[in-house]
């Protein structure tokens, strides 16, 4: 007999989720609409490393951006030809977004720790689109998960583009993650913003396999994931 386990809200999260097996798809993608984030985790240290305030994300990367292309320039990289790299590095983040949201962001899982993880790096933002402060990647794990893009990039281009490219990388990955957040607690009245808002909010309240992209829609119009516009009869 198969026992349906239920998720104490009031109780620290990230190691409930898990007992939910395949259950748990299901459950992460039934919002719960409230600017009051869950706690994640019983231990104060471990609590607050969950929690990033946006503007964090610019304090900390651009500097390294600024940096990267300055290193470029220092082996030898005229200034257009750092500023193509960095356009490169923002076109290729726009891919990898896209990439990353699809196919491991949205990846089933049911096994204990596969669910819990799964949490940890995007349910929990399925299961609470509004929590101000788990909206943007902590930097400690931005760090951690640049170490194989930028050993990718060195391997695929050479000494003196590698930098320049992987900055432009690190400041699509800033665009995506600011964007991300006035996505959700911006108010765009018109345009492109108001646009982008309703495209990602759909992804959120109505089509859940489709709109991947954040700071753009091109990826889906390309590979066939643009959600289709609500038919009113």
């Amino acid at each position: 007999m198969v026992v349906k386990f239920d998720v104490d809200l009031n109780e620290p999260l990230v190691f409930q989720v898990g007992h939910l097996g395949e259950a748990y798809d299901e459950w992460v993608h039934q919002p719960i609409v409230s600017k009051e984030g869950p706690r994640f985790f019983a231990n104060d240290n471990l609590e607050f490393l969950t929690r990033t305030k946006w503007w964090v994300i610019p304090l900390v990367w651009l500097p390294v951006v600024c940096w990267l292309v300055y290193v470029a320039m220092q082996r030898g990289l005229t200034p257009a030809q750092a500023a193509a790299a960095v356009v490169s590095g923002i076109v290729l983040w726009s891919l990898m977004e896209y990439s990353l949201h699809r196919f491991l962001f949205h990846i089933k899982t049911q096994s204990y720790w596969a669910n819990t993880m799964h949490y940890l790096l995007h349910g929990c933002h399925h299961k609470h689109p509004m929590d101000a402060l788990r909206l943007v990647f902590p930097p400690a794990a931005t760090a951690i998960l640049c170490i194989p893009f930028w050993s990718l990039i060195r391997l695929f281009s050479t000494p003196y583009i590698a930098p320049a490219l992987f900055g432009g990388v690190l400041l699509g990955y800033v665009m995506y993650d600011t964007t991300h957040y006035y996505l959700h607690h911006g108010q765009p009245s018109t345009g492109v913003p108001k646009k982008l808002k309703k495209y990602h909010l759909n992804h959120h309240f109505r089509s859940q396999t489709k709109g991947f992209g954040i700071t753009s829609s091109l990826w889906d119009h390309v590979f066939g994931t643009y959600p289709q516009p609500k038919v009113v009869r």
